[in-house]
């Protein structure tokens, strides 16, 4: 809808903007940085509306949370959209000024009543129209979301329906009001800017534009190929077809980290050839033919990170790496040599340098400036542009220079799993503060806080099936099962369960979530998947 993939506001905005819509986000335990700024925004008199299935210590902070039920956000959107149009509280002059497709949006929303939309989310209506208005109401107003938004079958469809409101209400291109994705890694931005996507070359330039693509073409002396490319989805799913039969993966572990593991270990295991390069020896280095020992990034490494601001920020080495690892620039320059391109001795500042040639929004971001300047925003244009700190301020010119931002219509699509007699319960999926992703890293702390994973439950659903604390119990779906002590979590509404995947050597919890995706990008439906839980028979003692 606007072009590129990144936060359109800077953390200081948190900090003195009027409201915070915090949306399928449990930032303190997922996003912490970003959630001291938003902290100093609620001291400063921010509102923080909270939409989560649970009420988690995020939203404990809020002064009004949605607990809606898992994969009903496009309903809540779209009714809090009709009812700021109904209210009159729409803005718009900015809409006829700034863009297009309003008529078939407000068409699109008009059957999500606040009474339906109860129904579909769980919330109640009177809760709903207190955030629809307070959002449209507010002055300046920020919508901030994470994988609660965008690992669903619909995932897309809910970011567009976030996005919608922020072009009804006028939320966007001005200090204090926009739309943030926060990036749950320390360089999840940096990768999509520099192009790892399967559709975009470095800095979001499509592969498919003859013009772009040619002067990657010249620098780079190859033919790129001008189609698109295969999203981690496709490719496990040309894998199956015998279309893909080699893999080089750089610092993923998929065998533990995606949905229905099964099936994700079977597909790389039956690779004819497969490289791993790590700094750990993972689950899925472990099906390799060859690993590559890497130097671990934050540490051992010359480069740059990008975080949820756009703010790219030098790293500096700091130590060697242990034993016979090299960094993944070194490596991958080896590989380039003995299939013929040398490419001579290149530092982490000359493949920046030529990243930045290639693309305009980097231009301006030399090394020497990002250290002066501890970091800049982009985009960068040149040597003398200081870096956005927001983005789509062009929206607010008149007459708008360019293509106006278009209203994507979306509609609610429940999670494909249903709820069923066979399987009650709705499994949802996310981190905690104290561990990481597939616990490689974490994992490997020589005195973890937390040494394993629970299923984490609701006082009355405990209750009702007689469970205590502590209590291993087997979890169940169409694709698996495993089991894990249960752990009381008050954070959690009847019906629903949480778990993480941060110890996938004891219970790895993707060997049930569903794999079913998102046609538009590729993700799982971590978030929604059927369980039943099954108390396990007591084991005989003797």
């Amino acid at each position: 809808m606007f072009g590129a993939g990144g936060s359109t506001n800077s953390y200081k905005e948190a900090e003195e903007t009027d409201l915070i819509l915090l949306w399928g986000s449990n930032a303190r335990e997922s996003h912490p940085i970003f959630f001291h700024h938003i902290l100093k925004g609620v001291r400063n008199g921010a509102r923080l509306i909270a939409v989560d299935p649970r009420r988690s210590s995020s939203a404990q902070w809020a002064d009004l949370w949605l607990g809606l039920d898992v994969g009903s956000d496009v309903a809540m959107a779209n009714a809090m959209g009709r009812e700021i149009i109904v209210a009159g509280l729409a803005d718009d002059e900015f809409i006829r000024r700034a863009t297009s497709g309003f008529e078939a949006y407000r068409e699109r929303v008009e059957p999500y009543t606040l009474e339906y939309a109860e129904r579909v989310t769980g919330v109640p209506a009177e809760a709903i129209r207190e955030a629809a208005h307070a959002y449209a109401a507010a002055d300046t107003a920020m919508i901030c979301w994470t994988l609660g938004i965008t690992e669903h079958h619909n995932g897309v469809d809910n970011v567009l329906s976030l996005i919608d409101l922020a072009l009804l209400t006028g939320h966007v291109g001005k200090w204090g009001s926009g739309v943030n994705p926060l990036r749950g890694q320390n360089n999840v931005q940096g990768g999509g800017d520099s192009g790892a996507l399967p559709d975009r070359l470095p800095g979001f330039q499509h592969v498919e534009n003859d013009a772009l693509r040619a002067a990657f073409d010249a620098a780079y002396g190859v033919t790129i190929p001008p189609k698109r490319g295969w999203n981690l989805t496709g490719m496990y799913n040309a894998m199956e077809r015998g279309d893909l039969t080699a893999v080089y993966c750089i610092g993923e572990n998929p065998v533990q980290s995606e949905a229905d593991t099964h099936r994700v270990k079977r597909l790389l295991g039956g690779l004819e050839f497969m490289v791993v390069q790590d700094i750990f020896l993972t689950a899925t280095a472990e099906l390799a033919d060859v690993v590559l020992p890497a130097a671990a990034a934050w540490a051992e490494t010359e480069g740059t990170v990008t975080n949820s601001e756009r703010r790219v920020q030098r790293v500096r080495k700091a130590m060697d790496p242990p034993g016979d690892a090299k960094e993944d620039l070194w490596i991958i320059s080896q590989i380039a040599k003995r299939m013929g391109h040398d490419w001579g001795e290149p530092s982490a500042e000359k493949v920046w340098d030529e990243f930045r040639s290639l693309a305009p929004a980097f231009r301006g971001m030399t090394y020497a400036r990002l250290e002066a300047e501890d970091g800049l925003q982009w985009p960068c244009y040149d040597a003398n542009h200081p870096g956005e700190p927001f983005l789509h301020s062009r929206l607010w010119a008149d007459p708008v220079p360019g293509k106006r931002a278009l209203f994507v219509p979306v509609d609610h699509d429940p999670p494909v799993e249903a709820l069923s007699d066979e399987f009650p319960m709705r499994l949802t999926t996310g981190r905690r503060l104290d561990s990481y992703n597939t616990g490689v890293q974490s994992g490997a702390l020589r005195f973890p806080r937390r040494k394993g994973e629970t299923l984490d439950l609701c006082p009355e659903d405990m209750r009702a099936m007689g469970l205590e604390e502590g209590e291993v119990v087997r979890i169940v779906t169409r694709r698996g099962q495993v089991e894990a002590p249960v752990r009381m979590e008050r954070a959690l509404r009847p019906g629903l369960a949480f778990m993480t995947f941060h110890f996938p050597d004891t219970v790895n919890v993707n060997t049930i979530t569903i794999d079913a995706t998102d046609p538009k990008a590729g993700t799982a439906e971590f978030k929604a998947a059927a369980i039943r839980i099954e108390k396990l028979a007591p084991v005989p003692v003797g």
